[in-house]
């Protein structure tokens, strides 16, 4: 069976269930020393399978381009949700995650009637969803939607690298390498850290 069927396989079993309008759900940028967390919904025609289509993390930077031009093409709506490094400061990581998915609902042009999430379910969502463990590698809509929000979060955090290019953020994307570590404790941290996290929290405590 081709890859892409198995990717398809709750979406089929969604669609066999009355479901029209499937929504795909998931984020780009929990893990990073700085920058916003991003999340996308994308809602995809049904029946319409792209080619290629796989979890970000394992695409090459120049194929999730692609397939994000594909997507954006193709889709019947996307959202996106973005939620600075201050608001996760304030309410932790995880709570800003639900909130940049919350977003990203209220930025479809219309509801889906299901909504396929990448390992999380939602709070005060009234509409179906479904949390997928490693969604983003079983489910062709959530796979979609890891494309758009990896992108965009990649593009915002090359845009900061023009503002602040002492850390590398057009390289390491905000996250915790060697090089971003190092330049940390050389220069300093700029407005884009999460002050929060660990190591950052280490070296410059909040008061």
């Amino acid at each position: 069976m081709p890859k892409h069927k198995n990717l398809y396989f709750y979406e089929d079993y969604l669609i066999s269930l009355g479901y029209n309008n499937i929504c795909g759900v998931d984020e780009a940028g929990r893990g990073p020393l700085a920058g916003p967390v991003v999340a996308a919904a994308v809602i995809m025609p049904k029946n319409i399978i792209i080619d290629e289509i796989d979890d970000s993390k394992k695409l090459t930077a120049a194929k999730r381009e692609k397939l994000f031009n594909s997507i954006s093409e193709l889709a019947l709506s996307i959202g996106i949700g973005i939620v600075d490094e201050k608001i996760i400061d304030d309410i932790n990581i995880l709570n800003a995650t639900y909130l940049a998915m919350q977003k990203t609902l209220s930025n479809l042009l219309f509801n889906p009637d299901y909504i396929l999430v990448d390992a999380l379910i939602i709070p005060e969502i009234t509409i179906p969803q479904k949390s997928i463990t490693h969604g983003d590698q079983l489910s062709h809509s959530i796979a979609c939607a890891s494309i758009i929000a990896k992108v965009t979060r990649d593009r915002l955090m090359h845009e900061y690298h023009q503002e602040f290019s002492l850390y590398g953020f057009d390289k390491h994307k905000g996250y915790g390498t060697k090089s971003h570590i190092q330049a940390i404790k050389t220069y300093g941290i700029c407005k884009l850290h999460r002050r929060s996290f660990a190591p950052i929290s280490q070296l410059f405590p909040l008061e």
